[in-house]
């Protein structure tokens, strides 16, 4: 299959895990497709395994700054986790704005 866009590719991407990204699933799928437990991965993101699991389960969730950390420890764009993390605060509001791409000054 060949994505064509960014919007396509996140589209395919919230087929694939039944709902909009979120940070939760983001982790959790990165570390299955990793084979890490949580012990594993939770050591790789410097964070207490029970933080890890709370995060996966959407009991914690990832704040701006942990997401741009995450990202950098795990290779991913700093830009796309600090969004979505940004994104995850708005939906618990209840307000319905969509985070968008926006270049940094």
């Amino acid at each position: 299959m060949t994505i064509k866009k960014k919007s396509d590719a996140r589209k395919f991407l919230e087929k694939l895990t039944g709902g909009p990204l979120t940070m939760s699933k983001i982790l959790q799928s990165t570390r299955l497709g990793e084979e890490l437990s949580q012990a594993e991965f939770a050591r790789i993101l410097g964070i207490p395994r029970a933080n890890l699991c709370d995060i996966e389960k959407g009991r914690r969730f990832v704040g701006p700054e942990l997401a741009e950390k995450f990202a950098g420890i795990l290779g991913k764009s700093k830009e796309q986790f600090v969004r979505i993390a940004l994104q995850d605060q708005l939906n618990r509001t209840g307000l319905h704005y969509q985070i968008g791409t926006v270049k940094a000054a």
